[in-house]
């Protein structure tokens, strides 16, 4: 989580990366900001980012506080 990129993006996000592409996409739904990505493989980050949103959002939030994380079960 690449938390001190808030003022670039502005929104809560998370970059994501498969092989050589990579994306940054927010938190709240999934949209991306930069990149591209597979079709397929962006399917499986949203059903993740679905799952997890709740822990990313808070974990976000302490980010940008100075407050350590908490360890979010990776997409396998």
């Amino acid at each position: 989580m690449y938390f001190y990129d808030n003022i670039r993006h502005k929104l809560p996000h998370i970059h994501i990366e498969y092989g050589e592409k990579k994306a940054i996409i927010t938190i709240k739904d999934g949209k991306i900001l930069e990149g591209k990505f597979p079709r397929n493989k962006l399917k499986l980050v949203h059903a993740w980012l679905e799952i997890h949103r709740d822990e990313l959002t808070a974990d976000w939030t302490l980010a940008v506080s100075g407050e350590k994380l908490f360890k979010i079960e990776p997409l396998k």
